[in-house]
């Protein structure tokens, strides 16, 4: 199954409307979310910093502070096609 990544933090509206378009998107096309808070990981906060929300699919980059439900949508269903 495919694997989406939400990096965000507490506080940050376009983090909360991120996850809204997420969780959308997962209940048109099955995925397993993680959600991690980007403040909590020193490593997270020196590769992402201010750049989020960030989206991963498969652990590579798919968005950043927009995130296109429709597009995520095709995005998982192409790799759960390609598995």
């Amino acid at each position: 199954m495919t694997a989406v990544t939400l990096i965000g933090r507490r506080g940050c509206h376009l983090c909360e409307e991120a996850r809204v378009e997420v969780l959308a998107a997962m209940a048109r096309q099955p995925f397993t979310l993680t959600e991690l808070d980007v403040d909590s990981d020193p490593e997270l906060r020196a590769e992402y910093g201010e750049q989020v929300p960030v989206v991963l699919v498969d652990d590579e980059m798919f968005s950043y502070f927009d995130v296109d439900r429709d597009a995520l949508v095709r995005r998982v269903a192409d790799g759960a096609h390609g598995s």
